[in-house]
């Protein structure tokens, strides 16, 4: 039900702001959409500063959850807009900031790591894609995922 209440408010939404809109916009069309399909000089470009850009987690047991927060700024000179996180396995789920971040403004992606099934050394690839230059920013996750005994 909520799903459905949660649908209907958005249709309404969209046929309220189109109608009072003088521009026609695509469906579903969005503040980042706009931002991030704006063409801006490389020297403009925003930039994803991260502290640290590779995360080891250690040894853990076969099964345990980790989780980690890579945090960065955007210490470039326009507004930056994540458009999508893709991790190379689908136990690794990142999930990162879904509005614009404005020049200097402080952002965070939060990774966590299922090891359930995944013993043995792992390095997990988290693949930014952004309005940056360059578009893609890879993140790295690895340790070791020690067996559990039978």
């Amino acid at each position: 039900m909520t799903k459905h209440l949660c649908l209907t408010v958005s249709i309404v939404l969209v046929v309220l702001g189109a109608g009072c809109n003088p521009k026609p916009q695509k469906p579903g069309a969005s503040v980042a959409a706009a931002v991030s399909n704006t063409t801006v000089p490389a020297a403009n470009a925003p930039v994803m500063q991260f502290a640290q850009m590779t995360h080891d987690f250690g040894s853990i047991q076969e099964g345990a959850v980790v989780t980690h927060t890579f945090s960065f700024t955007n210490t470039g000179k326009t507004p930056l807009v994540i458009e999508n996180a893709v991790a190379s396995c689908g136990c690794t789920v990142p999930d990162w900031p879904r509005r614009p971040l404005a020049p200097y403004e402080k952002g965070e992606i939060k990774v966590e790591f299922n090891s359930r099934g995944k013993a043995g050394p792992q390095q997990k690839t988290i693949t930014i894609y952004a309005n940056t230059q360059p578009r893609q920013t890879v993140l790295v996750m690895s340790g070791i995922v020690n067996a559990v005994a039978q």
